[in-house]
């Protein structure tokens, strides 16, 4: 070539790769501004079909029992426990990020000064004691009794306006059922821990403003004098999903960084130019960038988890580049090589993208997110391999076919025996192992593959058990017709809740009506109020003997008579109040009817509290989320392996096309599928459930094993191309290993799932593409 056509071959290549990195930061920069990260789980849940899993669905994002933290602070005297608790709760609740703070104080500024007057209409005082001169001199005198004892300075400001101290009867009614014990005006667990409830506005199911929450709180908590002697700790829904995901980003970081060392190394190692690893870097950024701009066209927010699967998920991609690199001839136009490849690449390309379509089919937001981002990322990447790549690539290369070593292997491999019953053995050999496999085969606990250690939620269940907390996995569903029906159902049902609760069957069951009585409960309270009048005369009586002044309790009678002209309190005005956001979360209208949600806690006879349903038509009944919840998974998982399997049905069809003979299509379609069956009785042999990661990884394996049947079975007639057939299958297997076998030493459930089972698949794939490839021709040896 003369030096001119040498220099415009280097301008034209110099142009191609300026204008594609101009392409990618293009990309990149429409990334950065449209990109809008989601992590609410529930992206990644299956679209409920009865209304049990739509409560599900609600509940573990926006439920209370989700919404939840606790807190607990050690390590110093009870006065300055007391005095950091007083502090954090003083902290927040004029913070937005939170709907209710409780440690155990009465605090008078909780419940709206505008609302003060309808304590009477609230509490039950006057379903069976009328304000009349006996009762208000009983009070008066307790009252009398009680400035002389250390809640003097408390009573002090409130006896002018509610001697009988409704408001702190209100207080008690609306604090934990199974309230901890209260020392220096705050809650201590037994082991004189300093305990809060705290419940947060965001939904639990929401880790980046769950963080935001807990930031604030440990922020209030480090700035309080003392706190640097004491120990703040957490639990609940929210705090789990933010330690789950800092522990799986954490994982993996690090085994990303020593993965790619190690990919870099092993490209290094193979194709010994610095300059191939680059530009062999190319189209899979090139994937990574279109997938993720594709997503942001088609879906106005982005889950996280999609993002870190799909980058996994294009792994399948980075074969594409490594096919080009060994299968090039030294002296060979990089273009004429991959001209010769592209046939296979394509099938393998369509193959991985009918195979992905069943993520788009299973009607689950999440993965069709997935489905948009593999399938552009693959299309992109191979298409980049096809027509970019070749055109930038050194001209000058080492043929891998000339490594001595790599003529030794393909001996070895050519020599092995072919036999035709190999499928055969290895089918009964899957049948054996699934026959003697431990049950259950599926995973649907989603709990099971929480990463959180055992000490955690221990903890966890320790600070529930004494703060009398809700249990996540229990609610009693009331249905009515409207809002009012919900509540007149509660207040009917609370005697057999008080008799359940004396019986030790729950520790605590809290309805709706706790919070809210019915309009009609309220007018028959108000019709109690006596009459300006009446009132004051009682009050005059009750009075006599004691050292009160006469005109002290003047609030008290103006709030008994706006209390008498009230309109009764509805759920809506209600909701509005700090107090009322509780109710809030416990009525909700769903398909034309109101649910009311009684939250359990300490749950110690379950055919007791599903007793309660008995005779209510289905007004009245117990959900477990956990059975919702499984069930959930059961539909999801069946949803899945229905686009799996007409996914599979479109891949024979594919592959038998593209190669034009049932007899090839069967050398690639057959050690693929054996391979996957096999990974599956493997390990349910080791006992490991199958759950719905693991569907995913065997897909990403049988993406991986698709092409190496596919290269395998490639008959050139050309010994040193099936050695560089070998080399390529050799790199891209230990290019997976090396990613996939260190996520399978994840302690994260979920990577350490998706590892394995990509581990194994790789291994199985390779293997019995070898095994059952056509024997070389004799012309080839």
């Amino acid at each position: 070539m003369s030096g001119r056509a040498l220099n415009m071959r280097r301008g034209a290549h110099a142009t191609l790769l300026i204008v594609w990195l101009l392409a990618l930061a293009g990309l990149g920069w429409m990334v950065s501004q449209r990109l809008k990260i989601s992590t609410d789980l529930r992206s990644f849940m299956p679209a409920p079909t009865t209304p049990d899993q739509r409560l599900l669905m609600e509940q573990v994002g926006d439920g209370p029992g989700s919404r939840l933290l606790l807190l607990s602070i050690s390590g110093q005297s009870d006065a300055q426990l007391a005095a950091l608790s007083q502090g954090i709760a003083a902290t927040l609740k004029n913070d937005k990020r939170y709907s209710q703070i409780l440690n155990g104080s009465f605090d008078l500024g909780a419940l709206d000064a505008s609302l003060l007057p309808y304590r009477y209409l609230l509490s039950p005082t006057l379903d069976t004691q009328p304000l009349d001169e006996v009762y208000l001199a009983d009070q008066l005198q307790q009252r009398l009794d009680d400035l002389s004892s250390p809640a003097a300075s408390l009573l002090k400001g409130l006896l002018p306006r509610d001697p009988t101290l409704e408001m702190l009867k209100l207080a008690e009614l609306w604090a934990p059922a199974k309230s901890p014990e209260v020392r220096e005006g705050v809650w201590f667990s037994p082991q004189n821990e300093a305990l809060l409830l705290v419940q947060t506005v965001a939904a639990g199911f929401d880790p980046g403003a769950q963080q935001q929450a807990i930031d604030g709180i440990q922020q209030a908590f480090h700035a309080l004098p003392g706190s640097a002697g004491a120990k703040l700790e957490l639990s609940g829904p929210g705090y789990f999903s933010v330690v789950v995901g800092a522990q799986t980003r954490h994982q993996a970081d690090w085994i990303g960084r020593i993965s790619t060392v190690g990919f870099i190394a092993l490209l290094l190692l193979a194709y010994r130019s610095f300059s191939s690893l680059l530009l062999s870097a190319l189209p899979i950024a090139s994937a990574a960038l279109a997938g993720i701009a594709a997503l942001t066209v088609a879906f106005s927010e982005v889950h996280g988890i999609t993002l870190a699967f799909g980058f996994t998920l294009l792994g399948v991609a980075q074969e594409y580049p490594i096919r080009v690199l060994s299968h090039r001839r030294a002296g060979e136009d990089a273009v004429q090589s991959v001209r010769a490849l592209w046939p296979l690449l394509l099938t393998a390309i369509a193959s991985a993208c009918i195979a992905y379509l069943a993520f788009y089919a299973s009607g689950v937001n999440g993965l069709k997110q997935l489905a948009v981002f593999t399938i552009v990322g693959l299309l992109v990447a191979g298409f980049s391999t096809r027509y970019l790549l070749p055109h930038l690539l050194p001209r000058r290369v080492r043929d891998v076919a000339d490594m001595r070593w790599l003529a030794q292997a393909r001996a070895f491999v050519d020599r092995l025996p072919r036999p035709r019953w190999i499928p055969v053995l290895v089918a009964a050999a899957i049948v054996l192992m699934l026959a003697v496999a431990p049950r259950p085969f599926w995973q649907n606990n989603l709990a099971a593959l929480t990463p959180l250690p055992q000490d955690m939620l221990q903890h966890d269940a320790r600070l529930r058990e004494a703060l009398g907390a809700p249990d996540v996995r229990y609610l009693l569903v009331l249905q009515a017709s409207s809002e009012q029906g919900v509540l007149a159902l509660s207040e009917k049902l609370q005697p057999q809740v008080d008799a359940l609760v004396a019986k030790h069957a729950v520790d605590a069951l809290e309805l709706p009506s706790r919070y809210l009585p019915t309009v009609a409960r309220q007018r028959a309270r108000q019709q109690q109020l006596p009459d300006p009048a009446t009132l004051r005369k009682a009050l005059n009586g009750a009075l006599q003997g004691l050292p009160f002044r006469p005109d002290l309790f003047q609030p008290f009678l103006d709030d008994v008579q706006a209390a008498r002209a009230l309109p009764p309190l509805t759920p809506e005005r209600y909701a509005q109040t700090p107090l009322g956001q509780r109710l809030g979360a416990m009525l909700v209208q769903r398909d034309g009817h109101w649910l009311g949600l009684g939250t359990v806690s300490g749950v110690h006879d379950v055919a007791a509290l599903q007793a309660l349903g008995n005779d209510t038509n289905g007004t009245v009944r117990l959900l477990d989320l956990k059975a919702a919840s499984e069930s959930l998974v059961v539909d999801y998982r069946t949803r899945i392996l229905q686009a799996l399997l007409v996914a599979a049905i479109l891949l024979v069809f594919t592959i038998t096309f593209a190669l034009r003979s049932l007899r090839r299509a069967w050398h690639v379609l057959a050690p693929m599928t054996l391979a996957t069956f096999l990974v599956l009785a493997v390990e349910r042999v080791a006992g490991v459930e199958i759950s719905l990661f693991h569907l995913v990884a065997l897909i990403l394996a049988g993406g991986l094993g698709l092409h190496y049947a596919l290269f395998f079975e490639r008959d050139t007639g050309d010994p040193a191309e099936q050695r560089r057939t070998l080399h390529a299958t050799i790199v891209c297997v230990l290019s997976a290993l090396l990613v996939f076998g260190m996520l399978a030493w994840a302690t994260i459930p979920v990577l350490r799932a998706i590892g394995l089972t990509v581990s194994l698949g790789v291994a199985f794939h390779f293997c019995l593409s070898i095994l059952m490839a056509p024997h070389a021709h004799a012309s080839e040896e």
